[in-house]
This record gives C-alpha cells, structure tokens and sequence, in this order.
C-alpha cells in the first residue's frame, strides 16, 4: 500500500466510527490522515506500513497507542484534546504532531500488537447461539474460544442480559447487557451447562496485570464510556473467576482441542468473534480443514459447533452471527449484530 492508500484507510476507518457512535474516534483519524508526516519515526512506520492496513487495523493501532498516553497520564497536552472535551479535527490536528514527537518512541512500540478491545457486549450477541447448541444437542457444552484476548467472553454465562422484555443470567451480575432488539424476539429457552472452557491467544491479555490492563481499556474508544464501564466489571469479574487462557497459534489450538475432546456427554464449541479478520490466510485454511476432518467423525453424543461472530460482507456496517454444527455441518445464519453488540436482529 502507498501513502495515499494509508491516508484513504483512516477516512474509511473515520466512517466506520461515525456509524459506531463514536464521533471522537472518527475526528481523531480524519486528523491523523492530515497530519502524518515522515518527520517522525511514527509516521514513517505509519505510512510505510508493510502489510495491509484494513486487515492488521493500522488506525485502530494508532488510536489505541494514543489513548494508551492519555490514561497512563504520560501526555497532558493530548489529554486535553481528549474526552470528556468536545475537539473539533482542526483543534485535533493541531495537538497530534508535537504530541506525537514527544511519544514517538512510545506509540511506534504500541503499533506493534493487534488490536484487542474484548469487547464484553459480543457475549449478548453469543448468548443466544450458545442456547441455541444447548438447545439442539441437549448436553453440557466445552468451550473454546479463538482470538480470546483476556478470555472475558468465556465467562458469558456470569453475565446478565436483557433482550426487551426477556432476561437471562444472574440477575447480581456487575456486567449488564442490554442490546437493542431488532426483528424478531431473541430465543431464551433452555438451559447452559458449561463442563469446560479454555480460550487462546497469540498475545493473550493478563487482566491481573496494570500494565496489560491499560493496553486493552486502550482499544476502547475514549468517548464510549459506557463500554469502558463494561470491561472495567468484565475484569472485576475475572478476578473472581479466571479463565484458562493460553497463549498459542490458533490453528494449533483447535487441532489439540479437537484431538483431546472426550467423546461422549458433551458438545464443543469453537467460538469466536471479530478477529477471523486478522488471521492469516494459512491459518484460516488450517483451522477449516481440522474442523471440516473431525466435523465428518462428530456424533450425536459428541457434536462439533462453531459458533461465529464475523463480517461477512465488507460494505456491511455489521458482523453476521452464524452456527455450524456437526454431525451435518450445515451452517445457518442466526442473527445480524453490531460490531460492539449494541443491537441484534434474529433471523434464525
């Protein structure tokens, strides 16, 4: 990619954000498309990015190491372009470049790693894909889950939910969810049994560590507090109830998990949302063929799900939540759902 095609990237990213709600985050990259420049190691690193840009989420690297500086305090001038402040872009890309030189060292080191929001809200949008395998298989569920970060979404089922009318979960939960329903009423029936849970990670999040922590409240965009609020219960949560979580390839992940489930009494379920898109291509073919290979020896007293959360169509402003479930594998759409599962529409 070029430098023109980098600068398209933040606009189009800039968009993105407008319809996600966060106006603070799309001024913000509409002011890094201007102001980058190769005067600093940042912007060269930016501009000359080897890769491409959409699918490693270069803006949202950006953004994140910027709002890493604000909460830790080590900018005061970028703090004050930041909310709870209304800023203008002119008033934003009047800050970024000395901010930037000031940080260089620092934001090029947070340009390193994918982006890792664990958004805690994709649970409502999981929740009922989830019954639905519990439903359908009527056993105890294992579950494994890809790209899992600090492994929050694992404990979905400690979670309460409401979805209009209709509630599910533990009504004393810190974590609270309540997405706008669209379309038909979100199924609810049955019951989760969850026998086993385990999730992996290329670069797994220690919620328990300060540092770590900062680094995944920093892909949250600065004018959503609302979402902040979420992950900040999600972790407390953790502490409670920690997750295994590995740090591992996702592909040798799901091979050694197909290979050692037990093959009776339960269904596995390999899960995952919004991070299909930063795999690569190696990999997504890897984690197909193992699936599809133990899919063909899956039993009605030992099924296979895969329970997804991923765009589907690139000019879509959603991600599509869709179940696989073998023996059969027949792969259904049950809902469409906002990235940051604000709202779902059950198709079923």
């Amino acid at each position: 990619m070029d430098e023109r095609d980098i600068r398209e990237h933040f606009l189009a990213q800039a968009k993105a954000c407008d319809g996600l709600g966060s106006p603070f985050t799309a001024n913000l990259c509409r002011a890094l498309a201007k102001v980058l420049d190769a005067n600093t190691r940042t912007g060269r690193a930016v501009l000359g990015w080897p890769g491409d840009a959409r699918a490693d989420g270069l803006a949202l690297r950006v953004c994140g190491a910027l709002h890493a500086l604000v909460l830790t305090g080590a900018s005061e001038r970028l703090a004050m372009i930041y909310p709870p402040n209304q800023t203008s872009v002119s008033e934003i890309a009047a800050v970024l470049p000395e901010a930037i030189a000031r940080s260089d060292e620092q934001i090029v080191a947070g340009l390193a790693g994918a982006p890792q929001t664990n958004e805690i809200a994709r649970s409502a949008m999981l929740l009922p894909g989830f019954l639905t395998i519990a439903r359908e298989t009527g056993l105890p569920l294992d579950l494994c889950e890809i790209g899992a970060s600090a492994g929050l979404n694992l404990l979905f089922d400690s979670f309460h939910y409401r979805y209009g009318d209709a509630e599910w979960g533990d009504p004393a939960s810190p974590v609270r969810l309540a997405p706008e329903v669209r379309g038909h009423a979100v199924p609810l029936g049955g019951a989760i049994n969850v026998r086993h849970r385990a999730g992996c990670d290329i670069a797994p999040v220690d919620g328990a560590d300060a540092a770590t922590r900062v680094r995944l409240r920093s892909y949250v965009w600065a004018d959503q507090a609302a979402r902040l609020a979420r992950l900040d219960a999600a972790l407390s949560l953790a502490e409670k109830f920690q997750p295994l979580l590995v740090k591992a390839d996702a592909a040798d992940f799901v091979e050694k998990a197909l290979a050692a489930r037990q093959q009776q009494g339960g269904a596995l379920v390999l899960y995952h949302s919004i991070m299909w898109q930063y795999l690569p291509r190696a990999t997504k073919d890897a984690i197909t063929a193992t699936l599809e290979q133990a899919g063909r020896e899956a039993t009605a007293v030992a099924p296979i799900a895969r329970l997804r959360m991923e765009p589907r169509d690139p000019t879509k402003q959603w991600a599509v939540l869709s179940l696989t479930l073998w023996p059969g594998g027949e792969t259904r759409r049950l809902a469409n759902c906002d990235y940051h599962g604000r709202w779902i529409e059950w198709i079923g």
